[in-house]
């Protein structure tokens, strides 16, 4: 024992049991740590697709609402369960903000959208865009058509998904189902394929409930009696999550044609069933669809007596700046052209005004007719007939006119299902949006009647074009001078820029991506946006008028006016109850309140909106795992040093997959730099290391007087205490995170940052403390620094001899750029409090930092 191991401030050695414990404990706390940053990342997929619920591009219902306030409910509790398990002080309050909060968000829901809700059957002419959720969005668009735009629709009615839920609860058919589907194996097709066979089996042999079958014939008996005569009619699907942008689900569900009374009951299951055919159940697991999500509606609808019939795309599929209807047709019923099992006519038409361009004739031998019966039939057409086209020039305008009108009002480009009658009578059958490509540099396919653009490239984070007045917005007082109907020019898409979108025309950003804070609210506010342009700032004049081609990625000087016509379009959601329901609910999901970690407001019970509660937690776990992990018993337990070439011990915690499996299995004590994998403390490292410091700068005789002075006022500037300044430098990384602490000759540094391949996640933080000068030069030195990072993208707040900077929402490589300046400042700003009073020498050593700073590639826009 040595000599002075018993006294009671000796630090005991930890036994390898205690070092073990340690570990444990601290994979315990970083399991609920990782958790949380899942479910955090939930959440925010979930608020993004809740902003774009709220563009109104596609129909839905309260449902769909219901179920998306919950689903994001649920992903931010999960947050507090694990926040509570790393800090149980203040959960309590935690819990009660959100209990609070989700009420609020349950009184904006209760109403009712509509009084059809729950209905097992309900007449086509009463369906609109708030029944996407009863009746499917396929006959949702379709009754929504026809009553907004008065266009002929078949007459019918719609079986709705309370009628389905009834038939899943009889005779234990949705038990048996679930039950076949827990024995299917995903993976394999033949095991998806005969479980599919067997479920479709069961729901055609199932009998339908007895006041189901009856609900179904007597909407089939009013609509004879309204007809004057009993119908044949056309069943087909209308599932949930059908006929929507991302999942259209085309061609996956049964239709059946030319029903009559005897056989509704049948064909209704029959359609049910093919929701579980095998193409269906195999989209479902290829999109991550859950079968509970998907509950099948049907639409029945009188046959219309077509003489020629198929599909119009109001705009060209693989081509986004191509907006002429293309119209494909065959004689007879559309069947074919949707099957895509024969030849059909081509007629392009462009617009403005209507004219023919094109047309291309197929060769046609059959058409596809109504039975006299029951059911259609395959006719053979005389060679005569065959070989015309089946639309005149009159009627291939008809068509287009109406599939244009359908897309404004939509406010989409759509793919139409439509029929003529021999009277020349258009019909609607079906409308739904089109997946459209953009065109980019790789697409040279742009509109002849287009100026080149003066800059090209980047994503389209907001869709549409904007025309209006340029103006670059490169600090918060340019807000103040920003003008209506601008278009915003970004170096980076900071999401305090949202404030001004509604005065956009357009936004143009250098860097930033489409999942970002700023791109989802500019999709909201129906703002074009184009990011990750370069060059943009410092390229335009203010006020010099711009056109900005988001879908089509490219920006033009003046007005284009063959670009205009693609400016956002009303809306289809737009005013209806259920958007209004939406969008109150989303003031208590979406709006950030808890902004400044730093505040004594940023506590629980300020909590406003679930997004408050996403950013408490999120600030609050960090911290406590920081608290934890540098522990100093745990740094010992845990910590490796850092084998590097300079003469400081760095100390690394490894909170994951910060190392390389080689780091990880070595059994000492130290890690070599090039088995730390931390993308973000390598950056960081780099710019540490990337110019040598070459020593204090030289100091005058006030400046000298100033350190001495302060080195006899303030003990913690003792080399011989025992203070705060005297600890270990140290990391805490995991493969996209880094923290260091550290102390650098008489300051202090904090760096945290998070840098992964979700762009709206990145962020970096920087707090710089402390010196060995007077106060006055050290809070001059804290402003040199936050004024130079400021130049950088960072939001800077200086308070005293204290500057906390932040960045976020950037990519990784521009990520990257940052860490490394923050780095550089890290080892050069060392006792530069010493000239601040020198203005000379500041001016020089701002020069030659900014020098420097090209070293690592982006240039700031303000240097």
């Amino acid at each position: 024992m040595g000599l002075f191991d018993w006294l009671p401030f000796r630090k005991k050695e930890k036994t390898p049991e205690e070092r073990a414990e340690m570990r444990r404990v601290f994979a315990t706390r970083y399991d609920h740590f990782r958790l949380l940053i899942q479910a955090n990342t939930r959440a925010h997929e979930l608020m993004g697709e809740l902003e774009e619920a709220l563009r109104g591009f596609t129909p839905y219902g309260m449902h769909f609402v219901r179920t998306l306030c919950t689903r994001i409910s649920t992903a931010i509790f999960q947050m507090v369960r694990h926040m509570g398990e790393l800090d149980p002080s203040g959960n309590a309050d935690l819990v009660a903000a959100m209990q609070s909060i989700n009420e609020r968000i349950m009184e904006e829901l209760e109403p009712d959208a509509h009084q059809a809700e729950g209905l097992p059957v309900i007449d086509l002419t009463e369906v609109n865009r708030d029944h996407a959720d009863l009746c499917g969005p396929k006959m949702a668009m379709l009754g929504e058509a026809g009553h907004s735009l008065g266009l002929r629709i078949p007459a019918g009615f719609v079986i709705t998904v309370a009628s389905f839920h009834r038939f899943m609860q009889s005779h234990g058919l949705g038990t048996e189902i679930d039950r076949l589907i827990q024995t299917m194996d995903g993976d394999d097709r033949e095991s998806v394929f005969r479980v599919s066979s067997n479920i479709m089996q069961l729901v055609i042999e199932t009998r339908l409930p007895d006041d189901l079958a009856e609900a179904i014939l007597a909407a089939y008996d009013r609509l004879a009696e309204t007809l004057g005569a009993p119908p044949d009619l056309a069943v087909r699907s209308s599932a949930l999550g059908e006929d929507i942008e991302g999942s259209s689900f085309a061609g996956q569900y049964r239709s059946v044609l030319n029903v009559e009374r005897s056989s509704l009951l049948d064909a209704y299951k029959e359609v049910v069933a093919s929701k579980y055919s095998r193409q269906a159940m195999a989209y479902r697991l290829t999109h991550g669809i859950r079968d509970e999500d998907v509950a099948m509606s049907v639409g029945c609808m009188t046959m219309i007596e077509s003489m020629s019939g198929g599909v119009a795309y109001s705009g060209n599929p693989v081509n986004v700046r191509d907006d002429r209807v293309s119209i494909h047709s065959v004689w007879g019923l559309p069947k074919p052209v949707v099957d895509g099992t024969a030849g059909a006519d081509e007629f392009i038409v462009a617009r403005d005004p209507l004219r023919v361009e094109e047309v291309v004739v197929a060769e046609k031998t059959d058409m596809y007719v109504c039975r006299r019966d029951e059911g259609v039939c395959r006719e053979t057409l005389l060679e005569d007939r065959g070989n015309e086209p089946s639309l005149t020039h009159e009627q291939a305008l008809a068509v287009a006119r109406e599939a244009v009108r359908i897309e404004e009002h939509f406010g989409v480009s759509q793919d139409i299902e439509w029929a003529m009658t021999p009277d020349g009578v258009f019909h609607l059958l079906q409308c739904r949006p089109l997946m459209r490509l953009s065109t980019g540099p790789e697409h040279e396919t742009v509109a002849a009647n287009l100026p080149k653009p003066v800059l090209s490239g980047g994503k389209t984070a907001s869709p549409g074009v904007g025309v209006g007045p340029a103006f670059t917005v490169r600090k918060d007082v340019d807000a103040l001078t920003f003008p209506d109907g601008g278009v915003m020019i970004l170096r980076q898409a900071l999401p305090s820029r949202a404030a001004l979108l509604d005065r956009c025309s357009a936004l143009i950003s250098e860097q930033g991506g489409m999942a970002g804070h700023l791109a989802n609210v500019a999709r909201e506010f129906g703002v074009p946006a184009l990011f990750g342009v370069k060059n943009a700032v410092g390229r335009f004049e203010n006020g010099a008028i711009l056109t900005v081609d988001a879908d089509g990625r490219a920006v033009y000087e003046g007005a284009v006016e063959p670009l205009l016509k693609d400016a956002p379009r009303e809306r289809i959601m737009r005013g209806s109850p259920v958007q209004a329901a939406l969008r109150k609910a989303a003031r208590h999901i979406v709006r950030l309140n808890l902004t400044n970690p730093e505040s004594p407001e940023f506590k629980p019970s300020n909590c406003r909106t679930l997004h408050d509660v996403m950013r408490y937690c999120h600030e609050r776990a960090v911290n406590v795992m920081f608290e934890f992990g540098t522990h100093d018993d745990f740094i010992e337990a845990a910590s490796r040093q850092l084998i590097c070439d300079v003469p400081k011990q760095f100390w690394i915690l490894n909170l994951d997959d910060g190392f390389s499996p080689e780091g990880q299995d070595r059994k000492d004590r130290c890690i070599p730099l090039k088995h730390v994998v931390s993308f973000p403390m390598r950056m960081l490292w780099e710019g540490m290391q990337a110019v040598p410091w070459q020593g204090p700068p030289p100091v005058h005789g006030r400046g000298l007087m100033s350190v001495m002075f302060e080195a006899t006022m303030n003990p913690d500037l003792v080399p011989s205490a025992g203070t705060r300044y005297t600890q270990k430098n140290y990391f805490m990384v995991s493969k996209n995170y880094c923290s260091l602490q550290s102390r650098f000759g008489f300051h202090f540094c904090g760096v945290e940052a998070l840098v992964g391949e979700r762009v709206s996640e990145n962020y970096a933080s920087f707090q710089f403390k402390g010196g060995a000068a007077n106060m006055e030069r050290r809070i001059r030195r804290a402003r040199f620094v936050g004024d130079l990072l400021e130049m950088f993208d960072f939001r800077v707040r200086v308070r005293q001899d204290n500057m906390f900077a932040r960045v976020e929402g950037l990519d990784r490589e521009t990520m990257a750029n940052r860490l490394k300046i923050i780095g550089y400042l890290i080892t050069h700003t060392r006792q530069l409090d010493m000239i601040m009073s020198d203005d000379s020498a500041v001016a020089r050593r701002k020069a030659k930092f900014l020098e420097d700073f090209k070293l690592f590639d982006a240039p700031p826009e303000g240097g």
